[in-house]
């Protein structure tokens, strides 16, 4: 590896930390622009679209690269990632109803008509795509047809039709019953754990304990998710009626 190959390194470019092992730091650094996600390294890009692989919009730890560079290891799928940056209208993202085994709390999206975000477009071949659905048993990969949704890649071109994984759980509520926003782990966890008394019996008090009881119980990670149901805290995401792959 030659100087200039040592700057694209995850580590260099401060994107190495992955939420499954920092899970107050989810959903992860994100890149700054495109690039492709080629072990430990994001190059650049020649171009930002991929006939033959299949885009996913990315709204949570997908779009770090050392989640999915740890994803795809795990089942032996190295081969490299396009990771492109896109204009996305009609979602926003949301709460996922449901606590993981990894210590958070993630994201899922919510239909939001006339909302724009900038999120990933990570471009998967046949096996990355099914390593990605296997890492994902909470959530139903949906299609996302244009024009409803609008993907708008950095030179202007919109994507007819790309997926997004959503929580079939359903997704937390602000109070209203309007989905709420993510607004980052450690400021959602305290958001949570301060309303329910409950929460904070089986949690802790802090973000901190939250995190760590939850990577040490499987059940107990269960219990919170069956307790956001039972404290009326879930609604829907808007986008049930999406075509399920």
């Amino acid at each position: 590896m030659d100087a200039r190959d040592e700057h694209r390194t995850l580590e260099a470019l401060g994107l190495a930390d992955a939420p499954r092992d920092h899970p107050l730091g989810y959903p992860g650094a994100w890149p700054s622009g495109s690039g492709l996600l080629d072990g430990d390294e994001l190059l650049p890009l020649d171009r930002l679209t991929h006939p033959g692989r299949t885009p996913v919009v990315a709204v949570g730890s997908n779009a770090s690269p050392a989640q999915l560079r740890h994803k795809m290891a795990e089942s032996g799928a190295v081969s490299p990632i396009p990771m492109v940056r896109a204009r996305v209208t009609g979602i926003d993202v949301g709460v996922s109803a449901h606590i993981s085994r990894l210590g958070y709390v993630s994201a899922s999206p919510v239909n939001a008509p006339g909302a724009a975000r900038q999120l990933f477009v990570i471009w998967l071949d046949a096996d990355q795509l099914a390593t990605l659905d296997a890492t994902e048993p909470n959530y139903d990969r949906v299609l996302l047809p244009a024009p409803g949704f609008r993907v708008e890649l950095e030179n202007g071109e919109a994507l007819l039709d790309t997926f997004a994984y959503v929580n079939h759980h359903g997704v937390l509520h602000d109070g209203s019953g309007t989905p709420r926003s993510h607004p980052g782990q450690r400021a959602l966890l305290s958001e949570l754990l301060s309303g329910s008394r409950t929460l904070r019996k089986l949690f802790g008090e802090t973000p901190e304990e939250f995190c760590r009881r939850a990577r040490a119980d499987a059940r107990l990670c269960e219990q919170g998710t069956r307790l956001f149901t039972e404290e009326n805290l879930v609604t829907v995401s808007g986008l049930e009626h999406l075509r399920v792959r």
